[in-house]
């Protein structure tokens, strides 16, 4: 078998990486930090790509395609740190009118919290009691839902989740070495030290491990492997984002820096849909009902 991208799959995540490179590159972010919104007309123009609706049939109005394509698209939303109710409004797609052409902003709770409740036109699920919370991510505004009923998490949800958390970690590793390339210390590249140097391998190695998990679950849609790829993802994204704040020394904690943009969104992510507990506590039952 051929695990290798195809060149439709290449080229789609080029697209999107062009689009939101165009649309929300670095002014945007910043913009987006200083004062957060939803962005109506990026939101459409998702929509127009495709973006929402890449699951969807054809016959629906759909792109037709599968949870490996989806997969390559949120990938590249999580490395631009696209802020929004993006895993849900792909999951809403041809179940509340407009969110496939993004139209509609749909939410949902992860069944404790609900990002950009205020900004969202529907919720997928019933709410209760949802009230304000504050976010430790600035770009994105969170509700708790203090009446959430708990139960499994819709796969799709926490796989998406996961490919947005290897596009962070993706986009920390390449700011780390071009970093370690440009600064230098002693008359020296401070990537030709050793102990910077260990970091960014490192970073690369917990990127590429989690790349071929959650590329693997996108294949098999297993909910286990599902699972183990959130687990990994999560650390990937984190501790490699807690890494380029080591690269980048002082400046890595300043505003300037987007280091620690990344650091808080993987920090919330890693505790959406799936936590770090239920997805080992999903690996050990998979492994005790495999003895």
């Amino acid at each position: 078998m051929d695990f290798r991208l195809t060149d439709d799959q290449r080229a789609l995540r080029a697209g999107v990486r062009a689009l939101l490179s165009a649309r929300f590159g670095r002014d945007a972010l910043r913009a987006a930090v200083a004062e957060p919104r939803l962005d109506r007309g990026l939101w459409r123009e998702l929509g127009a790509a495709g973006f929402f609706s890449l699951r969807l049939p054809e016959a629906d109005g759909g792109v037709g395609l599968g949870l490996a394509e989806a997969v390559l698209a949120f990938e590249e939303a999580g490395r631009a740190l696209l802020p929004g109710p993006l895993v849900a409004t792909h999951l809403a797609a041809g179940r509340i009118p407009g969110a496939a052409t993004g139209e509609t902003v749909v939410t949902a709770s992860d069944g404790a919290l609900v990002p950009w409740l205020d900004a969202a036109d529907a919720v997928l699920g019933e709410l209760t009691d949802p009230v304000p919370v504050r976010s430790l991510d600035p770009l994105t505004p969170l509700h708790r839902d203090t009446g959430g009923r708990g139960g499994p998490p819709d796969p799709v949800a926490v796989l998406l989740t996961a490919a947005e958390q290897l596009g962070s970690a993706a986009g920390t590793t390449d700011t780390a070495a071009r970093y370690a390339r440009e600064r230098t210390q002693f008359g020296r590249p401070i990537g030709s030290f050793q102990a910077v140097a260990h970091l960014c391998a490192g970073m690369l190695v917990r990127t590429e491990v989690a790349r071929c998990a959650v590329y693997a679950a996108a294949v098999t849609a297993d909910p286990v492997d599902i699972g183990g790829a959130k687990l990994l993802a999560d650390d990937a994204a984190v501790q490699g984002a807690r890494d380029c704040l080591q690269v980048f020394g002082g400046m890595g904690f300043t505003w300037e820096s987007d280091v620690h943009l990344h650091l808080k969104r993987a920090w919330l992510r890693a505790g959406t849909w799936l936590t770090a507990a239920e997805a080992e506590e999903t690996q050990a039952q998979a492994l005790a009902s495999a003895l």
